[in-house]
């Protein structure tokens, strides 16, 4: 049976299982500001693994990292640059996912990233308080791949539950439409428009290519 956490009822408690858990290796599914997502620690290679065998994907989609806060961006990021900085200060927390370059020693295996990773913080008070006691997570969308993610923990349940120790309820989730990504590696590049409208993006990055 799968074990269900409300958060809101007793957030500390939902805080520490879901740290037991992902200290164990295990994954969790917990609310974002967009859908519920599917999580493991990102320096686990084992339990990302995990995670990627519950969605039933490969590792040629690696998942983004969600941090608690933009202090943990440096021990990801090869740098920090003043346009990051600019793009970070504008849009966390928020829907906005950022493609940096990683650090060349940084010891994390999220499938086949290459020399880039995904980076985001979500605008969810509870879901960044437990980012800040876990420490940087892999989190994917709550569903197995090819169905529609999870907007509720119900629905989490019912493709996951097998595959997940704690699932922490944070009522329903605001809607299908994922984050924008944009890949700041290089030259400024939107990969997908979601949440965050080119119109909005282009205030920060004004040479932000499209496609």
């Amino acid at each position: 049976m799968a074990h269900v956490l409300e958060v809101g009822s007793d957030p500390d408690a939902a805080i520490d299982a879901a740290v037991s858990a992902i200290s164990e290796g295990k994954c969790i599914v917990l609310p974002t500001d967009t859908v519920y997502g599917i999580a493991a620690s990102a320096f686990d290679a084992d339990a990302v693994q995990r995670l990627l065998n519950a969605k039933q994907r490969g590792r040629d989609m690696p998942p983004p990292v969600l941090i608690g806060d933009v202090l943990a961006l440096p021990t990801l990021a090869d740098e920090v640059t003043e346009q990051i900085r600019a793009v970070a200060d504008s849009f966390w927390p928020g829907a906005l996912t950022i493609i940096v370059r990683a650090q060349a020693s940084l010891d994390v295996d999220l499938g086949d990233r290459g020399s880039t990773i995904a980076v985001r913080i979500p605008d969810h008070d509870f879901t960044r308080a437990l980012l800040r006691a876990t420490g940087p997570l892999a989190v994917s969308s709550a569903n197995v791949s090819g169905r529609p993610a999870a907007l509720s923990i119900a629905e989490a349940v019912d493709q996951l539950q097998h595959s997940v120790a704690v699932f922490l309820d944070g009522g329903p989730a605001s809607g299908p439409v994922p984050s924008t990504i944009v890949d700041l590696s290089g030259q400024p590049r939107l990969l997908r428009e979601g949440r965050i409208s080119v119109t909005d993006l282009r205030e920060v990055l004004p040479e932000l290519a499209e496609g």
